[in-house]
């Protein structure tokens, strides 16, 4: 059986966007954590805490050429827009909340084209 190991200069764009996303996912969390409502903010906490290791573990994945690089591509697409979603919810007024919608909803159309780019 031939397996589909690829090099990991393919995956170069949406390891840059998955180690960025951790990043402020990370940070999201970290402020949100600070708020006086934690309690209204438990969601999104809870969900970039989730992102981030997901993010993390995708660009691991890649940065070694994984054979299922694929199949979390896409799981990381998933996540980093429920993620993006939960940070734009209820009218959050937190820059960081916003910058972390951002930089999801970045990623995970990266990691969307990359799943597709795979899967050809």
């Amino acid at each position: 059986m031939h397996s589909k190991v690829f090099s990991s200069n393919v995956f170069g764009n949406c390891i840059e966007a998955c180690n960025q996303c951790a990043v402020e996912c990370e940070h999201c969390a970290t402020e949100c954590l600070k708020e006086n409502n934690i309690e209204m903010l438990s969601r999104c906490i809870a969900l970039a805490r989730e992102c981030a290791i997901v993010c993390s573990a995708n660009a691991k994945l890649m940065s070694v050429g994984g054979e299922y690089a694929s199949l979390l591509c896409h799981s990381c697409s998933v996540i980093c827009n429920a993620c993006a979603e939960e940070c734009e919810s209820d009218s959050k007024e937190l820059d960081y909340c916003k910058r972390c919608a951002e930089v999801c909803r970045e990623c995970a159309e990266e990691c969307y084209r990359m799943a597709e780019q795979l899967q050809a």
